[in-house]
Parts: structure tokens; C-alpha cells; sequence
């Protein structure tokens, strides 16, 4: 069988968005990235913390986990009782929609947790009246196929999550 979408939608806390926001403003001229931790709950998604994480490829457009970060987000989401549910990162300058790369990437992380999706934050682009414009989105690949760059679009939620 393929890769389903698992997930039918994504609640953030306000914090969370606020902080991937934050940190997708930071630059304007190379990707940054993050980790999304929280639980999945009847195809629900509830992210309720985000590690950051440190630039390590140095193509302005790429962006990945190394080993030790990866390890240090596991660490800190067994700390506050949750998991590592998805990545996000950030698109500067340009479109909301997932590249090729996106879709891959995110294909990888689904083989190992078919729950486990992408946000993206789509930031310094401008709209028809030259106003600033942030845009997000979540989303999962479809299809085992390496042509396939098919994507599910996930409907992103803000909700008060109460963290205790």
C-alpha cells in the first residue's frame, strides 16, 4: 500500500504559532527549521511545544535534522510527556506550497510514522496591495512512488491548548 493521509487536521497552541512565526522571521535569507511535539489523538494532531533547531546544511533553501538534535528534541519531548508529531519550516521569499524536496523529505518522516506531517511558514512575500503577508500550512505526502509529489493539505487550527 501507498502513503494515506493519516491526519485530518492540526491544533497549535498560540504559543507554538506565535514561536514558528518568530523564528521564521529571523531570516529572510535561508530556511530555518524546527521540530513540532505534542500527540496525535483520532487522526488529530495536538502540538504543544517546537524545538528549534541550528541551521546545519548550508544551501540557503535545505534544511535537516542531525543526529544530536534529533536526540535532544526526543530527550525534551519524553521530559513533557509527549512526542515528536512533525517538522516545520520556513519558506522566505517565496510560495506556501511544499517543492519537491518538501514532499520527499516529508515521504521519508512518513515511512517511519505515518502520522507525522510538514508545516510550512511562508513568510516576507507580499500581496496584490504590496502588504506583508505570513501564510502556513500543513501537509502530508501521498504515494510511495519517488515520481509521485502529490501532497494532502491538512487544515491548521489555533486553539488555547492549556500546558501545564
Amino acid at each position: 500500500t501507498g502513503l494515506t493521509m493519516s491526519l485530518h487536521s492540526v491544533s497549535l497552541s498560540s504559543s507554538v504559532l506565535q514561536a514558528c512565526i518568530s523564528h521564521a522571521l529571523t531570516s529572510e535569507k535561508e530556511e530555518v527549521m524546527g521540530l513540532l511535539l505534542g500527540s496525535v489523538t483520532r487522526s488529530r494532531a495536538n502540538v504543544t511545544h517546537l524545538k528549534v533547531l541550528k541551521r546545519e546544511d548550508k544551501r540557503p533553501d535545505r534544511v535537516e535534522v542531525s543526529i544530536p538534535q534529533l536526540t535532544s528534541a526526543s530527550t525534551f519531548a519524553e521530559k513533557h510527556k509527549c512526542r515528536i508529531v512533525g517538522w516545520y519550516h520556513s519558506h522566505p521569499h517565496i510560495t506556501i506550497h511544499p517543492s519537491h524536496v518538501d514532499v520527499r523529505t516529508q515521504k521519508l518522516y512518513q515511512m517511519m510514522e505515518e502520522e507525522f506531517f510538514g508545516l510550512i511558514v511562508s513568510v516576507f512575500n507580499h500581496d496584490q496591495a504590496n502588504l506583508g503577508r505570513i501564510q502556513v500550512i500543513a501537509f502530508q505526502s501521498v504515494g510511495l512512488s519517488k515520481a509521485s509529489k502529490e501532497i494532502n493539505v491538512i487544515p491548521v487550527e489555533l486553539s488555547l491548548i492549556h500546558i501545564s
